[in-house]
C-alpha cells in the first residue's frame, strides 16, 4: 500500500496547475491529524508549497527549476475550492483602466471570504476582506470601474469617471449607472452626476 505522503502527492499532481491542496480534501486517504502531519513533511520536502494555513500548493517544474504557480491561477483555483470572490484590488484596477501609471508593487486581492495572507515561494498575496459593493460584477469593466473609484476615493472620482465614459464599452458605463444605488452615497452621486453630465 501507498504511503500517504506519495497517496497526497499523486493527488496534487492529478489536480490543475495553482488549485490549492487542502487537508478537508484528503481526510479518504486518513484521518486528520496523519493527513496534516504527511502536510507538513511535505512541506518540508519541499515538495508542497504551504501558502497559507491548512492550504498547500504543488511547486511547478520546469526546464528552469521549481518555481511556485502563478498568482493568478493560485487565487483563481483558492476562489472556486473555497466558493469565494476573489477580485484584484482597486490599484490594480485603476492602473489597467488607466486612471493611474502607479503599478502596485504588492499583491492584494479583495475577498469575500476573511483576509489573510497567501505565501506562493517567496511572493505573499494578501487577501483582504472586502464589502459586498465593492466585490458586485467581480470579473467585469464596470465592477473593476467600482474599485477603481473606491481606491481613487471622493476626491478623484469625478474626474476618473468623465475617463471611464470615455474608455469603457457604452454596456459597461450604463452598467455602472445601473448599480449605482447599491454604491456609498458619494460614489453614487458621482456616478449620477457622470450619467448625466
Amino acid at each position: 500500500m501507498q504511503r500517504l505522503t506519495e497517496q497526497i502527492l499523486a493527488h496534487a499532481k492529478g489536480l490543475p496547475e495553482g488549485t490549492p491542496v487542502a487537508a478537508k480534501s484528503l481526510l479518504h486517504l486518513g484521518n486528520r491529524a496523519a493527513v496534516d502531519q504527511a502536510l507538513s513533511r511535505l512541506a518540508e520536502r519541499t515538495q508542497l508549497i504551504r501558502a497559507g494555513r491548512g492550504v498547500y500548493l504543488l511547486p511547478v517544474t520546469s526546464r528552469f527549476g521549481i518555481r511556485a504557480p502563478s498568482v493568478e491561477q493560485a487565487v483563481e483555483a483558492l476562489a472556486s475550492q473555497r466558493g469565494e470572490i476573489i477580485v484584484p484590488s482597486g490599484a490594480v484596477a485603476a492602473n489597467t483602466l488607466g486612471l493611474t501609471t502607479q503599478v502596485p508593487v504588492r499583491s492584494v486581492y479583495l475577498t469575500s471570504g476573511r483576509t489573510r495572507k497567501m505565501s506562493l515561494g517567496k511572493q505573499v498575496v494578501e487577501l483582504r476582506h472586502a464589502p459586498r459593493w465593492q466585490l458586485a460584477m467581480a470579473h467585469r469593466p464596470a465592477g473593476e470601474a467600482v474599485r477603481a473609484l473606491a481606491w481613487l476615493g471622493p476626491e478623484k472620482a469625478e474626474a476618473a469617471l468623465q475617463t471611464l465614459k470615455r474608455k469603457l464599452p457604452p454596456g459597461a458605463f450604463s452598467e455602472l449607472v445601473a448599480v449605482a444605488p447599491q454604491l456609498p452615497t458619494w460614489m453614487a452621486r458621482s456616478v449620477g452626476k457622470a450619467a448625466h453630465g
